[in-house]
């Protein structure tokens, strides 16, 4: 085959896989976690056979769907942190994490494992938050007894809060404000050891 056409194949390909990863957010919206992959497939405009080669179960799908908006939506911000002051910072990270939650809730819940899919949204941010967690420290602008994994597991936790607020509504902003202020250094209560 030309080097011309094998190229076209692949931009083809390219396409559908982005029609495909489009259409399973909009249709895992409109109709449910159980949404059956032939309306995926019929809304990117391509065939079902088309879309088991590029995803041979639906769990492929939900990963690849979660995988692209965290590589698109994450660095960008994590990019942008050394510009803030590190408490600001890990604000700015957490919140961001959560808004990719709740962006991608509907595929989200498509999964065999919501809980672990978070995880593995939340994971890219690990080092960056402990990093920061170390450099707020030392400007005191964050407890000294928090380490950067009580700074992951609380953003965990949070993940769980867009359970049960109303979808689009972005009600969990306020538990992560009155969480986030727990990692203030003044009258806090001492932690017992990690």
């Amino acid at each position: 085959m030309p080097p011309e056409a094998e190229r076209a194949l692949r931009a083809d390909a390219a396409r559908n896989v982005k029609r495909l990863l489009d259409a399973a957010r909009a249709v895992f919206a409109e109709q449910g976690p159980d949404a059956p992959l032939e309306a995926i497939a019929e809304r990117a405009g391509v065939g079902t056979r088309t879309l088991y080669r590029h995803f041979p179960h639906k769990e492929a799908l939900v990963r690849t769907a979660l995988r692209q908006t965290v590589t698109e939506r994450l660095p960008p911000i994590l990019y942008r942190i050394p510009d803030f002051d590190p408490r600001s910072a890990i604000l700015v990270v957490m919140e961001a994490v959560l808004a990719i939650v709740e962006r991608e809730r509907s595929v989200l819940a498509a999964a065999a494992n919501p809980a672990a899919l978070t995880a593995e949204i939340i994971e890219p941010a690990l080092g960056p938050l402990a990093e920061l967690t170390v450099r707020a420290q030392a400007a005191g602008t964050i407890r000294g007894d928090v380490t950067g994994d009580d700074v992951a597991r609380v953003l965990g936790l949070l993940t769980n809060v867009l359970w049960v607020v109303p979808e689009g509504d972005d009600g969990w902003r306020r538990y992560l404000v009155l969480v986030f202020d727990a990692f203030g250094p003044g009258a806090a209560t001492p932690l017992p050891p990690p």
